[in-house]
């Protein structure tokens, strides 16, 4: 099994505050994983390390066989957990600007999506609600035809009615030679549709291993497990 996604010995600070704590980790193709931990855990910065948004103060990080860059953004297709669009602009201007930027993205694919959750091409993210603009973020992440997806909480904002569909795009858009690693504090939501599991704690990894395994060694869910290992 190839292995898409290598950290070796990672760290990263903030003021002196280790946040990142000499981290190891190797995940292969072909994955759904999810990236859980509490709030402080050190999530968000890691994904910022892999999509080469941040600089790590030591270790290596090597994505299909590159280092963070232009050359990775070619391969990453990554989702942030806040709104990074312009309130004027139009659905379909975003998809313009993802089709013009992205050799890889699917208009296609794009429109087909809006259609099935219901959106308007020429509606403003101005009057979009806050779970409908996290909609049309997915759908331009899983419109691209990419080697990692990273979905920084895909679902925090969007209805329960939506979030079967969504993980239904999730699994349904990306390929065998890709992964996907998602982070989110809903866990019962998505854990049906994760092949892996890493718990992140105080910036070092406290369990990680297929989620069948897991949770048949530990008698619960990872849901559960998750509740018992962060319970303050």
């Amino acid at each position: 099994m190839t292995q898409l996604l290598q950290l070796h010995h990672v760290t990263k600070s903030y003021k002196k505050q280790v946040v990142i704590d000499d981290l190891s980790l190797t995940l292969p193709t072909g994955k759904i994983i999810g990236l859980l931990g509490s709030n402080g855990s050190g999530k968000t910065t890691l994904i910022k390390l892999i999509n080469g948004l941040l600089q790590p103060d030591s270790g290596d990080i090597v994505i299909d066989g590159y280092r963070p860059s232009i050359e990775t953004k070619k391969i990453i297709s990554y989702l942030p957990d806040t709104t990074y669009f312009r309130d004027w602009m139009k659905i379909k201007d975003i998809i313009d600007y993802f089709e013009d930027f992205y050799a890889d993205f699917s208009r296609e694919k794009a429109n087909c999506l809006l259609k099935d959750l219901d959106l308007d091409p020429n509606a403003q993210l101005k009057n979009l609600s806050k779970g409908n603009k996290e909609k049309v973020q997915l759908i331009l992440v899983m419109s691209r035809q990419a080697k990692l997806y990273i979905l920084d909480e895909p679902i925090g904002g969007v209805d329960p009615a939506a979030r079967d569909y969504i993980l239904r795009t999730i699994i349904n858009n990306y390929s065998e030679d890709a992964s996907v690693i998602i982070s989110t504090h809903l866990i019962a939501d998505i854990e049906s549709v994760l092949d892996e599991v890493i718990f992140l704690k105080e910036g070092r990894i406290i369990l990680q291993g297929n989620a069948d395994d897991i949770r048949e060694e530990y008698g619960e869910s990872i849901d559960s497990l998750f509740r018992d290992k962060y319970r303050v």
